[in-house]
């Protein structure tokens, strides 16, 4: 039997009781409840929920597209912003060889476009696409989103430019509405295949739909694993009505207590810098869903030890507004030990024989103790190991809380109306048709 990715409450303990804690997790049943019975706030954006046994028919189909284009092609595009390519990144970044790019030989080559609108961005990755046999993913469910339009009309015009149009049509997936949006006729009319994002799943819940599968599975990885392991979680959590052994429920009411106590700032920790991209989805996950009606916990993220020697003087001794959450990985795939030397002139010879895992662990342990002893709060994630199936284990977990932490906050976790303020804007300063008066009232203020 597995192990299951495991939450530790002892660093919270001088802040909140657990009993605080256990109590509106029980209470938080109700959220729960409301989640699967469909009567909360956004419930037709609940598809994700049951999406581990949903999925399942379109394994198949995605594994047989992905090993496609890895035929015909050496190097993809995935274009995409937000959900559409943070929870596939996150996965790839977490399970590659740290140097992929120096190691051509480990897998098909995945890069990302259309989460930036940086010129030098493009331009940097089109003097690459000269030189490579590439295919392209695009990810959208309107087709019209700025960052990954413009990506997608500049690449495909060079694909099409360098293969020819029918040959482009070949190498084009598109992940998009079923029905709506600018990039399924795009599609039709070009021929391109296509996959859906369900109407009733929103960007940030996506990854185990084919937006996320297709590019994880590009890049060799078990994307079977990672449904089941969501699968397993789903078991531990979203049917389970029981608050003392809920995760889910118990994170999410340690974290609202902890926001009731003060402390604004949810910083997300890691000692493995393959987890980078996994905080960044989780960042986009918790703003996007909590941060509206001037509520919500601010996520922010670093990597540790690195960032120890940057932002912990502040973590330790700033603002006490923050708490941590720490993610952690219990056994490392690989091993090295320190080796000794005789003349000893660095002074390193006490930690000779030992697995650099068991110095980071001490680490660890030492900084989170030195943090709650400077009244920061910490809660701590452990993962058994880095594989598929905990990551889908840390996905749902995370998803599952994040429903039940809106409603505790009394917001609508799975809309995102802040996000259009900023749309509007641009759409007006660049002077796109239908914002002409307002693009002259913006103009006037920049003055």
């Amino acid at each position: 039997m597995k192990e299951n990715i495991s939450l530790s409450l002892k660093n919270v303990g001088d802040f909140i009781s657990l009993e605080e804690i256990t109590a509106l997790a029980q209470q938080s049943v109700r959220h729960l409840d409301s989640l699967n019975n469909k009567t909360g706030a956004g419930n037709d954006f609940l598809g994700w929920l049951t999406l581990p046994d949903d999925i399942l028919p379109q394994l198949d189909n995605i594994e047989k597209s992905a090993e496609y284009l890895r035929s015909i092609s050496d190097f993809t595009v995935v274009i995409g912003i937000g959900g559409s390519y943070l929870g596939s990144r996150a996965v790839i970044e977490a399970l590659s060889h740290t140097f992929s790019t120096l190691r051509k030989d480990l897998h098909h080559e995945v890069v990302f476009a259309g989460q930036n609108l940086s010129e030098d961005y493009i331009a940097d990755l089109i003097e690459i696409l000269d030189k490579v046999n590439y295919s392209i993913v695009v990810i959208s469910k309107s087709g019209v989103t700025t960052e990954p339009a413009i990506a997608f009309r500049i690449i495909r015009n060079h694909l099409e430019n360098k293969v020819g149009k029918e040959e482009a049509g070949k190498r084009i997936i598109a992940i998009t509405d079923s029905k709506k949006g600018a990039l399924r006729p795009l599609a039709q009319l070009n021929g391109y295949q296509t996959f859906v994002i369900p109407d009733n799943i929103g960007g940030r819940y996506s990854v185990l739909t084919p937006a996320g599968l297709l590019p994880i599975a590009l890049c060799g990885f078990d994307i079977r694993s990672l449904v089941n392991g969501a699968k397993s979680m789903e078991q531990i959590t979203r049917i389970n009505r029981n608050g003392a052994t809920n995760l889910s429920l118990l994170y999410a009411a340690t974290r609202n207590l902890i926001l009731q106590s003060g402390k604004t700032t949810e910083i997300m920790i890691s000692y493995n810098p393959k987890l980078h991209y996994f905080a960044e989805w989780w960042k986009q996950l918790y703003g996007e869903s909590e941060g509206k009606d001037r509520k919500g916990i601010f996520p922010a993220a670093v990597d540790f030890t690195t960032d120890l020697h940057s932002l912990g003087q502040y973590i330790q001794d700033g603002q006490r507004i923050m708490f941590e959450t720490v993610l952690s990985v219990r056994e490392p795939v690989k091993k090295v030990t320190v080796p000794k030397e005789e003349e000893d002139a660095d002074q390193l010879n006490y930690l000779a024989g030992q697995r650099l895992s068991q110095v980071d662990h001490n680490a660890e342990a030492g900084t989170i103790l030195a943090h709650n002893d400077g009244k920061v709060p910490v809660m701590h994630i452990t993962i058994p190991e880095l594989t598929e199936y905990y990551i889908g284990q840390l996905f749902y977990f995370f998803e599952l809380a994040c429903g039940v932490s809106g409603y505790i906050l009394d917001v609508n976790p799975f809309d995102q109306p802040g996000v259009e303020a900023y749309k509007k804007n641009m759409f007006a300063l660049l002077s796109k048709p239908g914002y002409e008066e307002s693009g002259k009232l913006l103009r006037e203020r920049l003055k």
